[in-house]
């Protein structure tokens, strides 16, 4: 082979090597922008799913719900949940409001904690730091306290009285109840006569179902005085008994323990 073929085979050999070369960069290069523009779809694609899971996530919540079923045909349908909105007829409120004051006016040790938890569900922010504070374990006042000799104290509502503000509102109401306390089983209970002012709203029911089987129509009371009447103390057979001490407010006791407002 003389030397001008021969530098011409040479030429044409490393030309080819050359053009291997070059595509073997372009593929390469074609790889990585694949690359890239591939994982830019997956972080758009994370994303994206992270902004559907954060809108998703006010509609996860529980709604409780009552299914009523008829005796007679067997129909099964679900009772509307109330939103709060529809004025609420003076016997709706009277049952609350007696059974409020014949649950949260009693002292019972077995009963002291659910009493507590149940009667929370009715009160407003303000009335509910009032009802801890009363309720507090280091309130010598508290129940706890006054009672932990094992004594009973009941309450039975007499009447529920509603008054119209000048304004017109109608969201003031007078309880009259007896207080029966009784030092000891077999033993008479000396009872006292009181009567309750109380301010009262109806809000948004709680969506917590725990509170909502208490209070379902989202009654909340405001403000609550609790005063003993001018009535001297009586015991169950009807035998007058001197007056005792009482607080302005009768629910100034202390929490039970592991109690939360």
């Amino acid at each position: 082979m003389n030397g001008p073929e021969r530098n011409a085979d040479l030429d044409a050999y490393f030309r080819e090597a050359a053009s291997w070369d070059g595509d073997r960069v372009q593929q390469a290069r074609r790889a990585t922008r694949i690359a890239w523009w591939s994982a830019a779809a997956a972080a758009i694609c994370a994303l994206a799913a992270s902004v559907a899971l954060a809108l998703l996530m006010p509609l996860k919540r529980v709604d409780p719900f009552v299914i009523r079923v008829d005796n007679s045909t067997g129909v099964v349908d679900v009772v509307p949940v109330y939103p709060g909105q529809a004025p609420m007829d003076e016997t709706v409120t009277r049952y609350f409001l007696t059974h409020y004051i014949n649950t949260c006016e009693r002292f019972n040790l077995a009963t002291a904690e659910s009493d507590y938890q149940e009667c929370g569900a009715f009160h407003g922010a303000q009335r509910n730091q009032v009802w801890y504070a009363l309720w507090n374990p280091g309130n010598p006042l508290s129940p706890l306290n006054l009672h932990k000799d094992g004594s009973v104290v009941s309450a039975q509502v007499q009447a529920v009285s509603f008054f119209r503000r000048a304004s017109g509102l109608a969201d003031m109401a007078q309880v009259r109840y007896l207080k029966a306390e009784r030092p000891a089983p077999g033993m008479p209970a000396h009872v006292s006569h009181w009567v309750a002012t109380i301010q009262y709203a109806y809000a948004t029911p709680s969506a917590n179902p725990a509170i909502r089987r208490w209070n379902p129509l989202g009654l909340r009371l405001l403000e609550f005085v609790a005063e003993p009447e001018v009535a001297g103390e009586q015991t169950l057979d009807g035998d007058a008994a001197p007056g005792a001490g009482a607080t302005a407010d009768s629910t100034a006791a202390a929490p039970p323990k592991g109690a939360s407002p």
